[in-house]
């Protein structure tokens, strides 16, 4: 960093920091752990982007410092802003150290049914009212909290435990005898080799015992499980253990051997068999391939990846993104959506909106399904806000009027009530207020309230980042005897505390502009007449559609009057900020780690190849694909 970036510091930032926020934001009780005195050194300077970026966008929003504080004139603001440009044209990209993490149980799950062929799945009963989970490493192991960049593939602070341990060994165990029983015969015959057929094959293990197909099967398994060509010596060494060994005792002999592998650093965890010398260089061909398709798959790398990166053809360019294509085509690529996005936009709070099962699950796949589309069919990015694309089924079809008129007609089975069906594509002509993620009726019913709704909306599509409120804060006082107040009109003295002011006026009027659905996400403006002969029976009064203010002002000064148009915001005005935050979420789940400053001029220059080109999804992931971050590394020196 230049000198005279910290020498600016040191005589106008410093100076504008003590006299506007030191306040508040200094010493051991410094608010939202904020402490500018701490920052001291030209290097903390610099590792502060994050905060500086904040103290920007606050500035310019005018959200700090409070109203009823002493506020900078234009031109101290615009000082702060050419310093904090100039801060950022110092900052070059690099990669990251390199450091080993620990396989998250999803990623687990998946890599063991590559290797053996099948999932390791518990005896259940399923019912169409009940939720089941077959995958034993799903019901056995802890789920993984999520890590600093917020996704749960970030384990790097998630030690394995002695528990942990066990249970890895019980799966194995479990797994092993599985592999070896009678309704596993193919996937044995499989992992043994071609060549001679099924029962010489097996035949192995029950007579004389073929060295060819034992080492086939180590081959195979050791390959995926390292997720990297095995040396010959150390295949030997595994083979010729197995000398003497027959029937019954080469089994269990061979369940160990495959234990053995199986409950090593090198499977379950990714990085340990990186090679290369302390410094930055590219990542070697087989953590590519990995770094690939634990992005795209959250699994392993299939055999033609690994073959691929054997050879060091992965390196070249166009066989790269050749290969990420045929990725993207693969019903693997659902990850993305089932693992990735669900995690960001926290959908799994879907699951607690109904208890009918079939409807939840109708409720849930919907967005996924959405979201699948966007990704695989290589959709503009901001399809994400508003799109004319929809995926129902017959649960979710009164939620799309006339629109739902396109889809195949469902014929109810005989002797089923209810049950869960598939979705199916529709385009929204008929109801163009359902288009994109933020009106979908499972996201709208998780987020219940204009307050969730708004914050959900500035958190994980925007990406501005709130603070929790403080502790001492009241909810909303009902109404009074005799009182008629609106929700909204009852919540301006709510907001009336300067504490919750600054965060009010950037969450209240996007939640506001959502107060057209209902909880369970109905459209009210066009349901409206139909709930009252629902609600009557019941004893319940209609919404009084009178009453709803859709309307707000956002801190920049734009207006709108409803969702629609808070939508076309979002893509124009504000499409640079919404795109910014796809790039650092998809960033920073690739990468499996939290963006450091030295990623700013990465994203950003991904950000404007997107911005100006409207760039696709599949754009997105290969531009990641292609970035320095994923590509190189720097390995630590002794």
């Amino acid at each position: 960093m230049g000198e005279v970036i910290a020498e600016d510091f040191e005589t106008e930032i410093r100076p504008f920091l003590t006299t506007y926020c030191a306040d508040c934001h200094s010493g051991s009780d410094a608010e939202a752990d904020v402490d500018f005195d701490s920052i001291k050194s030209k290097d903390q300077i610099k590792t502060s982007l994050e905060l500086w970026e904040s103290v920007v966008e606050h500035l310019k929003a005018q959200t700090m410092p409070p109203e009823d504080e002493a506020q900078p004139t234009g031109q101290e603001r615009d000082k702060v802003y050419r310093w904090y440009n100039e801060l950022v044209s110092t900052i070059e990209a690099r990669p990251a150290d390199f450091r080993p993490r620990r396989l998250s149980v999803v990623e687990y799950r998946n890599s063991l049914r590559s290797v053996l062929g099948f999932d390791v799945e518990v005896a259940v009963a399923e019912a169409e009212q009940t939720v089941t989970q077959k995958s034993l490493v799903i019901k056995l192991l802890p789920l993984d909290p999520p890590g600093e960049s917020g996704f749960k593939n970030d384990t790097h602070n998630n030690p394995l435990s002695v528990v942990g341990w066990d249970q890895y060994s019980f799966l194995i165990d479990s797994a092993l005898e599985e592999l070896f029983s009678n309704r596993r015969q193919s996937e044995l015959v499989l992992l043994l080799g071609q060549g001679k057929g099924l029962k010489n094959r097996l035949e192995t293990f029950t007579g004389v015992p073929d060295q060819s197909h034992l080492a086939n099967l180590f081959r195979t398994i050791l390959t995926r499980a390292y997720r990297r060509t095995v040396d010959v010596e150390e295949l030997a060494a595994v083979v010729k253990r197995l000398d003497g060994y027959r029937g019954k005792d080469l089994v269990a002999q061979t369940k160990f051997e495959i234990k053995t592998a199986l409950m090593s650093p090198r499977f379950l965890y990714r990085g340990m068999a990186v090679s290369g010398k302390p410094g930055r260089q590219a990542v070697d061909p087989f953590e590519l391939a990995e770094r690939l398709s634990y992005f795209l798959w959250s699994d392993m790398p299939d055999d033609r990846l690994t073959s691929l990166a054997s050879t060091g053809e992965l390196a070249n360019e166009k066989v790269l993104h050749a290969e990420l294509d045929r990725m993207l085509a693969s019903k693997k690529a659902s990850a993305l959506a089932e693992v990735f996005a669900s995690e960001w936009l926290t959908l799994s709070e879907i699951d607690r909106v109904r208890k009918n099962v079939p409807i939840m699950a109708a409720l849930k796949s919907q967005p996924l399904d959405f979201l699948n589309f966007l990704f695989t069919q290589n959709r503009p990015l901001l399809e994400l806000v508003d799109s004319d694309i929809a995926f129902i089924n017959p649960h979710t079809a009164h939620m799309y009027g006339a629109d739902a008129k396109q889809m195949v007609k469902y014929v109810k089975q005989r002797g089923i009530e209810i049950e869960s069906l598939p979705n199916q594509q529709i385009n929204l002509v008929a109801t163009e207020e359902r288009g994109g993620i933020l009106t979908m009726p499972g996201v709208l019913a998780m987020n219940k309230g204009p307050i969730l709704r708004g914050h959900w909306i500035l958190d994980r599509i925007v990406g501005e980042h709130l603070p929790e409120p403080p502790m001492n804060i009241s909810p909303v006082a009902p109404n009074k005897r005799g009182e008629k107040l609106t929700f909204r009109r009852r919540f301006e003295e709510h907001r009336a505390n300067a504490a919750c002011a600054s965060c009010h006026d950037k969450i209240d009027p996007i939640g506001f502009s959502l107060d057209s659905f209902g909880a369970d996400g109905s459209y009210l403006f066009k349901s409206n007449t139909d709930d009252k002969k629902k609600k009557k029976k019941k004893g319940k009064l209609p919404v009084d559609l009178k009453t709803i203010d859709t309307s707000g002002k956002l801190p920049s000064g734009e207006e709108f009057q409803n969702i629609d148009e808070l939508k076309k915001i979002l893509t124009s005005s504000q499409r640079t900020v919404v795109i910014r935050n796809i790039v650092e979420q998809t960033m920073s789940y690739a990468l499996c780690r939290k963006l450091q400053y030295f990623d700013r001029p990465t994203v950003e220059k991904i950000v404007k190849e997107m911005d100006e080109t409207n760039g696709t999804w599949g754009d997105l992931f290969h531009a990641v694909a292609a970035s320095i971050a994923f590509r190189e590394t720097i390995i630590p020196g002794k």
